[in-house]
């Protein structure tokens, strides 16, 4: 179908641009994840405070998940607090925590209108109590949506997560409810916070870095990568379009012929 292989790019110049029409045309990938990286460098280069370029990538965040919605995309998993994020400065810290309280307020109303379902993955008890309060509603009121899921990662990290699983098959195995023989890829999966979801089929992730910087290690064994140097507050729909596009000119074979 498509003929040029797109390199992105800083600024939006696309070689070849998409519609959404020509991306239906063949089907999209059921689970997107994506690494929303440069919210920072944004904003530096705007001789902004580092804060700035996280608000506007609430605003992305906002935009990219109504147009996945349209596009028939069941799940969309973003990327938004990892556990080492905890190192920056805590001022940085205080202000990306009330983000999901601001963005989840004033975006529920259309989430709910829109049928998306909101999840959460990553340990919230480190939360500070206004960002739990505000992620529990969001889940509560969109629990019922059966449209796109809207899953963020939030306070995640994937080696905690494995190392989560890794205890809880433990203490299966110590009560009698499971053998060691019984363990296998579908038991670790299932003690995963994404048991209840599919794993990705694409990953996307932003800002020139080439790395997936402790998320969803295990999840991501067979999804299709695609990285681009443009920052998070710079993402478009056409970049999304870009990146579906490439993914529909890739063959999954999961280690087959």
């Amino acid at each position: 179908m498509f003929n040029k292989i797109w390199r992105s790019k800083e600024q939006s110049n696309f070689s070849i641009e998409y519609t959404k029409e020509d991306i239906l045309r063949q089907p999209v990938p059921e689970h997107v994840a994506i690494i929303m990286d440069g919210n920072g460098r944004w904003a530096k280069k705007r001789s902004l405070p580092r804060a700035a370029g996280h608000y506007e990538g609430m605003q992305v965040v906002r935009k990219i998940t109504r147009f996945a919605s349209e596009l028939g995309i069941k799940v969309l998993t973003l990327y938004a607090f990892s556990t080492e994020n905890w190192k920056r400065p805590k001022s940085e810290v205080e202000y990306l925590m009330k983000l999901p309280e601001q963005f989840l307020t004033t975006f529920l109303p259309e989430l709910i209108a829109e049928n998306v379902n909101v999840r959460v993955i990553g340990n919230s008890n480190q939360l500070p109590e206004y960002t739990r309060r505000a992620v529990e509603k969001a889940i509560q009121e969109t629990k019922h949506n059966t449209g796109l899921i809207l899953n963020f990662a939030l306070n995640y990290g994937s080696r905690a997560e494995i190392t989560y699983a890794v205890k809880e098959i433990a203490k299966r195995v110590q009560q009698g409810d499971l053998t060691a023989e019984q363990i296998d890829e579908e038991v670790v999966a299932s003690c995963l916070m994404t048991k209840d979801l599919k794993d990705p089929d694409l990953l996307i992730r932003t800002s020139g870095e080439i790395r997936l910087s402790n998320f969803m290690l295990w999840q991501l064994a067979y999804t299709e990568f695609w990285f681009t140097d443009v920052l998070w507050p710079d993402f478009t729909e056409q970049h999304l379009l870009q990146a579906i596009a490439e993914f529909q000119r890739r063959g999954r074979r999961f280690g087959g012929v």
